[in-house]
């Protein structure tokens, strides 16, 4: 099972601090722990939401608004993408983490199995290709 690990957004993200030396570095033996065993897929931190935008879809129109935006609490600062046997594992992976003072939610990843016959065999393929396109573009990049 794939799990998104979602770090959400603080007053500190949000103004754009970086973590110090010590944070970053107990983030790297955490990340360390997690690649060796096999758990991460992947993993960032992201900009401040000043410097992104939301695109929102209304019929045929595309608005674009500007960050920053201010529900901070409901913004992601980070993520990661875990492959574990159960949620259980990933909050026992999770609890681990050297955070102090966040809030983190993990989701679980659709796989091709819970679309059920809505995802035909073509669409199957579909898929299948696609992820073998990203891979051999970007697996260098990983």
């Amino acid at each position: 099972m794939r799990f998104m690990v979602l770090v959400k957004a603080d007053k500190n993200s949000e103004a754009g601090t970086l973590p110090d030396e010590k944070i970053l570095t107990e983030m790297g033996k955490f990340n360390e722990e997690l690649v060796k065993a096999g758990v991460m897929l992947a993993g960032e931190g992201l900009h401040p939401s000043s410097k992104g935008v939301r695109v929102r879809f209304a019929g045929e129109k595309r608005i674009v608004t500007d960050g920053p935006f201010t529900e901070a609490k409901e913004l992601v600062a980070g993520f990661w993408l875990w492959q574990v046997k159960s949620m259980e594992e990933a909050i026992a992976w999770l609890k681990r983490a050297p955070f102090d003072q966040t809030e983190v939610e993990i989701r679980q990843v659709f796989e091709a199995e819970d679309f059920g016959a809505e995802f035909t065999p073509e669409l199957r393929k579909q898929e299948e290709r696609l992820r073998a396109q990203v891979a051999a573009k970007h697996g260098a990049h990983q």
